[in-house]
C-alpha cells in the first residue's frame, strides 16, 4: 500500500515567505494608495480607483508570482490557474454576482424600501461609466482575491486547514474595510460573510475565477448600475439614481445595500446554491 503523502511542516521559511509576499502586497502600495484615496471623502471615481486599484494588483500578482518561484510552485497550486483567467468560471461567477445583488435589493424594492427614481446615464456616458467601473471593478477584484483568497489562504490552510484558515482571513477581509467612510457594523459583517462565501467557491471550483467574476460584477452593480453606496463609498458616475427608505439595519444606510440584515439571508441562500452547483470540495483541506 502507497503511504499517504503528509503535507509538510509549516515553518520558519514559510513564514518569511509569507512576509516577503505581504510585505510587497501589503506595504509597497500603501504610499500610493493614500495619496489616491486621501481625499474625496465619502465620493469614489473612476479616475481615482482605478489607478489605484490597478497599482494595487499589479502588486498582489507580483508578490504571488515571486512566492510561487521561491516555492517552486504553479499558480495553480494556490487556486489561480492563469489559462482559466477570464474564462467560463469567472463570467459565471460574474452572472452571479449580478443577481445575488439584484436579489437583495429586489426584496427592499418589495417591501416599500427601495426604489429606482431615474436613470442618470445615456449615450456615450453610460458607455463611457460602464467600461470604466467594469475596469475599476475587476481590478478591486482581482487585488482582494489574490491577496484574500490567494497565496494568504494557501499558506494558512497548510497550517491549519481550509476552514479555519478561511474564517481567519475573511475576518480580516472585513477588518480591512473598517476605515471606509460610511461603512457601519452590520457592513463589515456582511463583508466577512462575502469573504466566506467567495472561500466557498473556491473550495468547491478549486480556483479563484468563480470569485473574481462574482466579486467583480456585485460591485459593478452596486455602484455603477444601481447607483447604491457600496461599502460606504458611493460612485460618481452611475447609471440609475436610487433611493432607501427605512432603518439603516434594514436598508443598509450609507454602508449601501451589503449592510442591510436582509443580505445575510440572501448571502446563506447563495451558499446554499453554491454547494448545489458544485456539490464536491475540491481545493485541499490542507494543501501540501
Amino acid at each position: 500500500m502507497t503511504p499517504t503523502k503528509q503535507p509538510a511542516v509549516w515553518g520558519r521559511i514559510d513564514r518569511n515567505r509569507l512576509l516577503i509576499w505581504a510585505g510587497i502586497t501589503i506595504l509597497v502600495p500603501v504610499p500610493v494608495l493614500l495619496a489616491f484615496h486621501g481625499r474625496g471623502g465619502s465620493l469614489s471615481t473612476v479616475q481615482r480607483e482605478l489607478p489605484a486599484r490597478a497599482i494595487a494588483a499589479f502588486f498582489a500578482v507580483l508578490a504571488t508570482w515571486i512566492v510561487s518561484r521561491m516555492e517552486k510552485r504553479p499558480f495553480d497550486d494556490y487556486g489561480i490557474p492563469l489559462q482559466q483567467a477570464l474564462g467560463l468560471r469567472f463570467w459565471e461567477g460574474s452572472a452571479w454576482g449580478f443577481a445575488i445583488l439584484s436579489a437583495i435589493l429586489l426584496v427592499l424594492r418589495i417591501s416599500g424600501h427601495f426604489q429606482i427614481d431615474s436613470i442618470s446615464l445615456t449615450g456615450s456616458a453610460f458607455s463611457r461609466y460602464a467600461i470604466g467601473w467594469a475596469a475599476t471593478f475587476l481590478a478591486v477584484s482581482l487585488n482582494e482575491e489574490f491577496t484574500f483568497r490567494g497565496y494568504w489562504l494557501f499558506s494558512f490552510s497548510r497550517r491549519m486547514r481550509f476552514w479555519r484558515a478561511a474564517l481567519l482571513i475573511s475576518a480580516l477581509f472585513g477588518a480591512a474595510h473598517i476605515p471606509n467612510p460610511g461603512e457601519n457594523a452590520l457592513g463589515i459583517l456582511q463583508v466577512v460573510e462575502f469573504g466566506l462565501l467567495l472561500c466557498l467557491t473556491l473550495r468547491r471550483t478549486g480556483n479563484i475565477w468563480f470569485a473574481v467574476g462574482f466579486h467583480a460584477a456585485w460591485d459593478w452593480a452596486e455602484t455603477f448600475f444601481y447607483g447604491t453606496p457600496n461599502s460606504g463609498l458611493l460612485g460618481v458616475g452611475r447609471f440609475l439614481s436610487t433611493s432607501v427608505h427605512g432603518p439603516n439595519w434594514l436598508t443598509g444606510g450609507s454602508a449601501g445595500p451589503e449592510g442591510s440584515i436582509i443580505a445575510i439571508f440572501v448571502l446563506l441562500l447563495c451558499a446554499l446554491l453554491v454547494h448545489f452547483r458544485f456539490p464536491k470540495a475540491v481545493y485541499p483541506d490542507r494543501p501540501v
